[in-house]
């Protein structure tokens, strides 16, 4: 027999799914590491959908079969066999799209998110919550700073941004930066905007917006798009490297909380490259992360040269290419659309309809850039507008380098036309959408941002399906918690906070959802060869769940928790299954699992360098 012949046994069944007992011959690689059985395996190869048992060896799978077949083939004296007890092995998740560093920004700023995820519903509870994180963090005692995240102000009684007079309340000693649960806007105390040098005399930039008070044009302290990055650098401590390497750490424990076994940090400046170059070589990456920098600061393109970038990985580190921005967020209507909103933001007419972040020339040249250098680019694209824009980009950059497979990659795509989808594919760009919006925000753009038609339409993956595409689910963390469960559960059943179903024609099984957060989204990283699915050769990258997502009911599997997860067959996280129905920190509101989540974020690095976990403020 060859020694490279893969043997398949005789089809059988297990529940709803055929199982090929496939198993590398005993001289190809016996005395496998490890051994899983005991659990529903969900492979996500629909060529052998489900497994027995799967058999690893120096970080790699070697066998996926019957236990039977497998034990035989690769069981030896130093085999340890693992018994999931009933428990549910996947692939490992794949990060769509996210800002794993800015998870851990956000750990470290006053948590300001609405429930789910934290207790504020109203500018008051806000107020409250900035006093109490200033009382407990180092950042305002060491560094005379006042950060908070994820405010949203469709979920606030008060419906509208903090402004500098309700943030002056709390504090007009310290510069203070609250930061919208979008990323793209954000609201300044008068003390940072005396720092930033925003006055009435200060114009507009491109691609953003510095709200004025009503009749006048001193500025409110809201801010939109392409404001935020330079008030925040100018705003954020002066952190020491460890300091920056906790915020990292932070970050990565919260991905691997929830069973992500690669990561992206999705929009880099070229101090996060550095970090991640340091946190490489000094071995602190637990998974592995692929880096986007800015296309727009990369200079002389410098950070797209050295040892780190191209496909393969260094130390769980690579940066895959570039990353551009088109326009904002739609949920904080500023995403440039082809249509006006709804209901506009104060002191825009009813025409208004968004705006861009770049004129087309500079789009095109962008894109051009990226595809003259054969990097892949992962553009930021909300409104149709904006898409409609990155149609034209591609296609004028595809033409004059042709040739290459670049993938590049939409990201987010929130009111993608019908009409827009043949084009997209027939220019091989890639959809990572946003279905988590239909939770959080669906019921604003119903009744606010965009209105029941095309609010039914957001990250419109029945379009995808209907087309024959593959696409990626994705979280964007920090805006929404990394959780994938969430994700899942959103991608597959689309209801709103008002328990509304948005998009019925967009919902897709459960399978199809887990494809889009595991082997599609490999295939947006070029990755499909080595993860996102369970098969010989692929790397042992595993979450064990508390449930089968195929199996129990749909509505159900946000409540699916993540038991362990395994990178390159080491554990990373596990959770004492005692303990796996208070862990979340999406159970803010009940009192005894808050008493656990405090225990469990105090274990964090950032206690020490920057006083008691900032998320329990």
């Amino acid at each position: 027999m060859p020694s490279n012949l893969i043997v398949m046994s005789p089809l059988t069944r297990v529940g709803a799914f055929a199982v090929f007992l496939i198993v590398v011959p005993p001289a190809m690689a016996a005395n496998a590491d490890a051994i899983y059985f005991g659990g529903p395996i969900i492979t996500v190869d629909d060529k052998h959908p489900s497994a027995e048992a799967v058999a690893i060896k120096a970080g790699k799978i070697v066998a996926v079969g019957s236990r039977i077949d497998v034990e035989k083939a690769q069981k030896g004296r130093k085999t340890t066999v693992i018994d999931l007890e009933g428990r549910t092995m996947i692939p490992g998740f794949i990060d769509a799209h996210g800002h794993m560093w800015g998870a851990g920004v956000q750990a470290m700023a006053a948590n300001l998110l609405p429930p789910p995820d934290g207790p504020v519903r109203s500018i008051s509870d806000l107020q409250q919550q900035l006093r109490k994180w200033m009382v407990n963090s180092k950042i305002a005692r060491d560094f005379g700073v006042v950060i908070g995240f994820g405010y949203d102000d469709s979920q606030l009684v008060e419906q509208r941004h903090p402004t500098a007079e309700d943030l002056d309340a709390v504090s007009t000693d310290l510069p203070m930066i609250v930061i919208h649960q979008s990323g793209h806007l954000h609201a300044l105390n008068t003390k940072a905007l005396q720092m930033a040098g925003i006055t009435a005399d200060t114009e507009d930039p491109q691609g953003g917006v510095i709200r004025r008070k009503p009749g006048t044009r001193e500025p409110s302290g809201v801010m939109e798009g392409t404001v935020l990055i330079r008030e925040f650098l100018r705003i954020m401590p002066k952190l020491s490297q460890d300091q920056q390497l906790a915020l990292l750490d932070a970050g990565q424990d919260l991905y691997a909380k929830y069973g992500h076994t690669t990561a992206q940090e999705g929009r880099a400046l070229p101090a996060n490259v550095e970090l991640y170059i340091a946190a490489a070589r000094s071995g602190r990456l637990k998974l592995d992360v692929v880096v986007y920098p800015e296309v727009l600061l990369i200079g002389d393109g410098g950070l797209m040269k050295g040892p780190y970038v191209g496909r393969a990985y260094r130390s769980g580190l690579r940066i895959g290419g570039v990353k551009l921005t088109l326009d904002a967020s739609p949920q904080g209507r500023t995403a440039w659309l082809s249509q006006p909103y709804l209901t506009p933001p104060p002191g825009q007419p009813a025409t208004f309809a968004g705006y861009p972040a770049l004129n087309d020339a500079q789009a095109i040249a962008a894109v051009s850039g990226a595809y003259r250098n054969n990097w892949q680019i992962i553009t930021h694209t909300n409104g149709d507008a904006a898409i409609d824009q990155l149609i034209r980009a591609v296609t004028v950059a595809s033409a004059r380098y042709p040739g290459r497979d670049r993938r590049p990659v939409m990201i987010h795509g929130q009111t993608l036309r019908e009409d827009q989808v043949p084009k997209i594919k027939a220019l091989g760009i890639f959809p990572a959408l946003f279905p988590m919006h239909t939770f959080y925000w669906g019921d604003w753009y119903v009744d606010t941002v965009l209105g029941p038609g095309r609010a039914a339409n957001i990250s419109p993956t029945g379009w995808m399906m209907k087309h024959g595409m593959m696409f990626s689910s994705q979280h964007d963390a920090p805006v929404a918690f990394p959780d994938t469960m969430r994700v899942l559960s959103a991608t597959v059943n689309r209801v709103t906070r008002s328990n509304q179903v948005l998009g019925s024609e967009h919902r897709v099984e459960p399978i199809v959802g887990l494809k889009a957060m595991t082997l599609w989204a490999a295939y947006q990283h070029f990755e499909e060869k080595s993860k996102g699915s369970i098969e010989v050769g692929k790397l042992a990258d595993f979450a064990i769940l508390s449930d089968n997502p195929l199996t129990i009911d749909r509505m159900k599997i946000a409540d699916i928790k993540v038991i362990e997860t395994i990178k390159r067959g080491k554990s990373i996280y596990r959770v004492d299954p005692s303990k796996i129905s208070v862990d979340s920190p999406l159970c803010v509101e009940s009192p005894r699992c808050y008493e656990k989540f405090v225990a469990f974020r105090s274990q964090s690095p950032l206690a020490d360098l920057f006083g008691a976990p900032p998320h329990l403020h």
